[in-house]
C-alpha cells in the first residue's frame, strides 16, 4: 500500500490510494478492442488504479462503457475512476473521478460524490500544486512530464526538473498528497520518474496499445516497484512484490 495520508489545511482526510502504476483506458488509445477486456488484463498485468476517459462519447455511452468496464473488473480490488464527468461516475456507480483545472471544482466534486469517493486533480505547476493542500482531493497527478500522443491540447512539456519542483511544491504545502506523473512515460524513462519525486506513473499508450496489454504492464509495475524500493520505500509494496 502506499504511504499513509494525513489531513491536509481543508480537514478532509485523504484515502489511501495506490497510485504506483495508474492506467487510462482511452477508446482513442485501445485498437478498437474491447474496453471490459483490456481494463481485465490491465488489473492482471499489476494496474494498481484505473481511469476511464473518453473525450468523444455522448453521455449515454460514457455511462454504459463504463458500467461495463466496472462490472468486468468488480472484486478485483483496483478502484475505478472516471476522467472529468462527475455525472457519469455517479449514473456508473464508479469509484471516483479525476478532474482537471478546468472542470468542476475538486471541492463540487466532493459534495456530489462524498467522503468515500476517490477525487484526484490534475497539477501542471508550482501554484496549483500549492493551492492542491486547500482542496478536498486523494491525489495530484503531476503533467504533462514528456510529449504526448495521446492528447491535442496538451501544454508543453515539464520535464523531470519541473516534476520535482511541483512535487516538492505539492508536498511543501500538504503534510502529504501522494503524487503521480502522467505524460509520455514509458519503459524508458519511468524509473527517472519514480526518480524525480512521483510515488506512481500514470500511463495510456505504454499500456493499452501494447499486443500484450497484460505483459506491458507488468513490466512497467516492475519498474516502479523497484524504482521506489531503490529510494527506501519498501513499505509500499506487497513481501512478493519487493525485489
Amino acid at each position: 500500500m502506499p504511504p499513509s495520508t494525513t489531513i491536509q489545511e481543508t480537514g478532509f482526510p485523504p484515502r489511501p490510494v495506490d497510485l504506483r502504476l495508474y492506467a487510462i483506458l482511452d477508446p482513442e488509445r485501445a485498437r478498437g478492442r474491447p474496453l471490459p477486456d483490456l481494463a481485465l488484463a490491465a488489473i492482471d498485468g499489476g494496474v494498481t488504479l484505473l481511469q476511464y476517459r473518453d473525450k468523444y462519447a455522448d453521455t449515454r455511452r460514457l455511462v454504459a462503457n463504463a458500467r461495463a468496464i466496472r462490472e468486468a473488473v468488480a472484486g478485483r480490488g483496483v478502484p475505478l475512476l472516471i476522467n472529468d464527468r462527475i455525472d457519469v461516475a455517479l449514473a456508473a456507480g464508479a469509484d471516483g473521478v479525476h478532474v482537471g483545472q478546468d472542470d468542476m471544482t475538486p471541492a463540487d466534486a466532493r459534495r456530489l460524490l462524498g467522503g468515500e469517493a476517490i477525487v484526484g486533480l490534475t497539477l501542471n505547476n508550482v501554484e496549483e500544486a500549492a493551492a492542491a493542500a486547500r482542496e478536498p482531493i486523494d491525489y495530484g497527478c503531476i503533467g504533462g512530464v514528456f510529449a504526448t500522443s495521446s492528447k491535442t491540447d496538451a501544454k508543453p512539456p515539464i520535464g523531470l526538473d519541473g516534476l520535482a519542483a511541483v512535487a516538492a511544491a505539492a508536498r511543501g504545502h500538504a503534510a502529504h498528497l501522494p503524487i503521480a506523473a502522467i505524460s509520455g512515460i514509458d519503459e524508458t524513462n519511468a524509473a527517472a520518474v519514480i526518480a524525480a519525486g512521483a510515488e506512481g506513473v500514470s500511463v495510456i499508450s505504454a499500456i493499452f496499445m501494447a499486443d500484450d496489454v497484460a505483459e506491458a504492464a507488468r513490466r512497467l509495475r516492475a519498474i516502479v516497484d523497484h524504482s521506489l524500493a531503490a529510494l527506501g520505500h519498501q513499505g509500499d509494496l506487497t513481501p512478493e512484490d519487493r525485489p
